[in-house]
């Protein structure tokens, strides 16, 4: 019996110590990782200023493009924009009306059959007023790295005005510029009436323009590719 108690209390140290060898090297793994995403994290939002430094605009000081790209975001059930996707397309609206832009494109997830961002956008372009013929839909811009590749390599878009929320914007025009559009942006900032949301999409942005910079290194294709379509150029040289 003594010898069982010896053999016992002789292995408790040994399996303490293990454990602890265990935690100290989770701990090391842990902080080695959150240093290396942080310096990922910094990497990338200061590329994403860098490339965008220059390119973004007030409305009534952007220059003229022929389209206006229009990034996707949430859709109500019942198909109407939420409020942070009807800035955007009130800002192209009035970029049309002003003559900046000649086209619109209206990129958004279409993945599921009953979800449908660009034919909810065009639905509130039409009930503005917005010519149909003006209008042209992509319905993979699944995120923003494929609206903008497929805007380039499926819509043969060369310059473009891109809209969105103010906090995305800096990415979205990287993005673009980086594969080849000629690309400025206009922000939305009324949407930051709607605090908690704009709060918590800001935060989220930091972990985007690490995945943007993923995506723009490894020059991934779109989810969806497809033909390539005229609907851009058709509406450009009837304008």
């Amino acid at each position: 019996m003594r010898r069982r108690l010896s053999t016992l209390l002789t292995r408790l140290p040994t399996a303490g110590g293990r454990r602890a060898r265990w935690l100290r090297r989770a701990v090391v793994a842990a902080v080695v990782g959150a240093v290396l995403l942080t310096g990922a994290t910094v990497a990338s939002v200061s590329w994403i200023r860098g490339t965008a430094d220059g390119h973004l605009y007030a409305e009534a000081e952007v220059p003229e493009a022929p389209v206006a790209l229009v990034l996707g975001t949430k859709v109500h059930p019942d198909g109407t924009p939420s409020p942070f996707l009807t800035a955007r397309l009130e800002i192209a609206r009035r970029l049309l009306a002003a003559g900046r832009v000649r086209a619109i494109l209206l990129s958004g997830d279409n993945m599921n059959p009953g979800y449908d961002e660009p034919t909810a956008m065009r639905r509130w372009l039409l009930d503005q007023g917005v010519p149909a013929e003006q209008i042209v839909l992509d319905y993979a811009g699944f995120d923003t790295y494929d609206s903008c590749a497929r805007a380039k390599r499926i819509f043969g878009v060369e310059r473009a005005t891109v809209v969105t929320q103010s906090f995305h914007l800096p990415r979205a025009v990287a993005v673009c510029r980086r594969l080849g559009i000629d690309a400025a942006g206009v922000g939305d900032e009324t949407a930051r009436r709607y605090e908690r949301t704009w709060q918590v999409s800001s935060t989220r942005e930091y972990g985007a323009c690490v995945k943007a910079a993923v995506d723009v290194l490894s020059g991934r294709d779109p989810a969806h590719l497809g033909p390539r379509e005229t609907g851009v150029q058709d509406v450009l040289s009837r304008a």
